[in-house]
């Protein structure tokens, strides 16, 4: 595999591209109108532009993606996350075409991209599940019957949902009839299947996730858990690695869970096993991500593995490089995820322009993104502009350095999560490791990040008073020929 085409934009196809130069490869980007100037179409060998900015007119045709690849020579396609990346048929048009799809086969997206069929898998490997309805419920009075077997709370989720679209708590039986309508008419909408199911609602759960590795001889490894329980709108902000809550047995249960699904579904590259932990440390399978995610640097960070050179040589066919037993868990990883969204607004996008963009630095600091200072937020895309991550010795220690690195990063003219990310590490209930998927509506509102911005304003008002006072006395003392230190201000007002 000599020239790869990255079909995806911002900073994944760009982190994408850096491990490719590092292989000596060469890479094709594709580009939408939105990203004509974008970092990602600059730092490739060659770009090819492909359509509008909407991407059913762009990233998501796969036609135009496949004549470029073969127009530029490109013998690999990597799909990212997102757009194509979980699109069997995708997968199944590359090989077709005689270029190599750096994925796992569309069979296996097939199988578990289906949450019924997924679970099927899950159960013949005696994968712990939640309890719930055995297949897909469409009849009003047999969601009913099996909402009593299950009992109350319970939830009704779309077959080939995400994100929390399709997805339904039921609290009580009279709710039961119409929020199943509700359900199958957003998941036909969302998604084009009205298919649901039904499952008991875990409480306090917490999000953990077991990343995978696979190569085409049958060698299966897994690379530990991120812990991703912080979200919003069902969707991570914060995740890290290992979690704080896990047991070497634990994780070693899981792990073995996480392999023997890969296997149950001949798995091919990385890939991620969801699981539900509730708060008795029970865990059951939750879902299969075919693709890399958008977390994976926290599982690079304490493995030392890149994960996309290993998925590239997977793909080329080469045996993994590592087993089980030479896998250890080292030191502590945190990432947030830098949205160009209003926390004080419900965490809705806030599109602009990048006025200011200066990037933290030091050790154990790393920023994956796909802007610089001046350029536009498009309003056509995920509004996500940057991953940061620390990485450190120790959990006290990593989310320090979180803390320090989110104090520098400065952006201006858009509003962003970093704030939010701030208060999250540093809460409570996230530093002592109790918290669940609930945190943001149990520990998060928007008079918190209110009050902080009104404590940091009144902070550089009683320092800017005092260094104006400290001058006026300078300027009625007689002179010695000494200077006042602008370093020893700064330690005073610190002090006080």
């Amino acid at each position: 595999m000599q020239k790869i085409l990255i079909a995806n934009r911002g900073e994944i196809a760009l982190r994408i591209m850096r491990t490719c130069r590092e292989m000596g490869i060469k890479t094709v980007a594709v580009y939408s109108e939105a990203d004509r100037n974008a970092l990602f179409v600059r730092y490739a060998d060659e770009a090819y532009f492909i359509g509008p900015p909407a991407s059913s007119e762009s990233y998501l045709v796969i036609d135009k993606i496949i004549d470029v690849a073969k127009r530029s020579g490109a013998d690999g396609i990597h799909p990212g996350y997102g757009f194509l990346s979980e699109n069997p048929v995708f997968a199944n048009r590359v090989e077709e075409s005689g270029i190599t799809f750096i994925g796992p086969p569309a069979s296996a997206m097939e199988v578990m991209g289906d949450k019924l069929s997924a679970k099927e898998r899950a159960k013949s490997k005696n994968v712990p599940l939640v309890p719930g309805s055995d297949g897909a419920i469409s009849d009003p009075e047999e969601a009913v019957q099996v909402a009593r077997e299950i009992g109350f709370p319970l939830l009704i989720k779309a077959s080939a949902g995400g994100g929390g679209k399709g997805m339904r708590i039921v609290e009580q039986e009279s709710e039961v009839q119409e929020q199943l309508q509700l359900a199958m008419s957003e998941a036909k909408s969302a998604f084009g299947d009205p298919a649901v199911f039904i499952e008991r609602y875990v409480k306090s759960p917490r999000h953990i996730e077991i990343q995978v590795l696979a190569d085409k001889h049958g060698n299966v490894v897994h690379l530990f858990e991120r812990e991703c329980s912080i979200q919003r709108r069902h969707q991570k902000v914060v995740e890290e690695a290992p979690s704080s809550v896990l047991t070497p047995e634990l994780r070693a249960e899981m792990g073995q869970c996480a392999i023997d699904l890969s296997k149950a579904c001949d798995y091919v590259g990385a890939g991620t096993v969801e699981f539900l932990l509730d708060d008795q440390h029970n865990f059951y399978f939750l879902e299969m991500n075919t693709r890399l995610q958008v977390e994976h640097p926290v599982s690079e960070m304490i493995t030392g593995l890149d994960l996309v050179r290993e998925q590239i040589n997977v793909a080329r066919g080469e045996k993994l490089r590592v087993q089980q037993e030479d896998l250890k868990i080292l030191g502590h990883s945190l990432e947030v995820r830098v949205y160009a969204e209003d926390p004080q607004n419900n965490f809705l996008p806030d599109i602009g322009k990048l006025a200011t963009y200066r990037l933290p630095q030091g050790p154990g600091v790393r920023v994956d993104d796909g802007f610089e200072e001046g350029m536009d937020i498009p309003i056509y895309y995920d509004p996500m502009i940057a991953k940061l991550i620390t990485y450190a010795d120790t959990r006290e220690q990593a989310i320090a350095r979180m803390t320090r690195a989110i104090e520098e990063y400065q952006i201006t003219g858009v509003k962003t999560t970093l704030d939010f990310c701030k208060f999250a590490i540093n809460h409570e209930a996230f530093v002592s490791g109790n918290f669940d998927t609930h945190f943001v509506s149990q520990h998060f509102s928007p008079e918190i990040l209110d009050a902080d911005s009104e404590s940091d304003s009144k902070a550089l008002a009683a320092f800017l008073s005092l260094v104006n006072d400290q001058g006026e006395e300078a300027s009625e003392a007689p002179s010695n020929g000494a200077s006042n230190s602008n370093w020893k201000l700064k330690r005073q007002h610190h002090r006080s």
